[in-house]
């Protein structure tokens, strides 16, 4: 199995290893996570606001955030250790509502809690309202999350190092409700027009907030970020390329 061999190697070499990861801990060095995307966003909660870089080691299917592959882990810890290393600061959202207050490395999103079914979502920015979307739900991303949910329904893609928020509607009923790139000192307040507890909040595919219809999120930029190990023979745009198989020949033969 990776994790014990991974923790023989690293306890060979005089590393403290500590698993599994609790809030609790009062330092550390580095996380490692083992997974898909969605792993390493939940250790990207547990670990907000204390600095601690992570490494995230790809065992899904897509990967774009869990970078080393596999078979290259060993590989890329040596070069941890060697410091031969790059750190990213991925910009994280706060979003708050009568339930509790939450992070967001990815998303938010707000529908109905039954599926397929419309919903009215009155947004407003800085103070000012702009729109009530007619949708299946409402998309609120960062740069990091542009590639996950938000992709799916049209949004574009926003590199990780320009700060922005991205607000996305969910197949609206207007052609032109189109998705908005905001700067990150925007301050989000919406509400899901519906009767009784019929509003569902869902922050970065892990919690799950029913909502009624007369209380209000608050999203806004996070003073905390996700700290990203990188290694310099890998970019943004190669990940791009592989996940998206933006490089793959065209298919002429019928």
């Amino acid at each position: 199995m990776l994790a014990i061999k991974l923790e023989e190697w690293l306890s060979e070499r005089g590393i403290t290893v500590v698993s599994p990861v609790a809030a609790t801990i009062p330092k550390m060095d580095f996380l490692v996570t083992l997974g898909g995307d969605g792993t390493l966003i939940e250790a990207a909660h547990i670990v907000s606001g204390k600095g601690v870089p992570i490494v995230g080691v790809n065992l899904g299917s897509l990967g774009y955030i869990t970078e080393v592959c596999a078979s290259k882990v060993f590989s890329a810890l040596e070069e941890i250790l060697a410091s031969r290393y790059t750190l990213q600061r991925r910009m994280m959202l706060d979003v708050s509502c009568p339930s509790g207050s939450f992070v967001a490395l990815n998303d938010a999103v707000i529908s109905r809690s039954e599926h397929a079914r419309m919903v009215d979502i009155a947004a407003s920015v800085d103070g000012e309202y702009l729109t009530t979307f007619r949708a299946d739900g409402l998309i609120v991303s960062t740069p990091t999350g542009s590639t996950a949910y938000s992709l799916s329904t049209g949004g574009p893609i926003v590199v990780p190092q320009l700060d922005s928020i991205i607000i996305n509607p969910i197949c609206p009923h207007s052609l032109t409700n189109r998705p908005l790139i905001f700067p990150p000192s925007a301050v989000f307040t919406i509400r899901a027009l519906v009767k009784e507890r019929d509003a569902l909040l869902v922050v970065d595919g892990q919690e799950r907030i029913s909502l009624a219809g007369d209380e209000e999120i608050t999203i806004k930029k996070s003073a905390s970020d996700t700290i990203l190990v990188s290694f310099p023979k890998t970019s943004y745009f190669e990940i791009l390329r592989s996940k998206l198989a933006w490089s793959a020949p065209p298919n002429y033969r019928r």
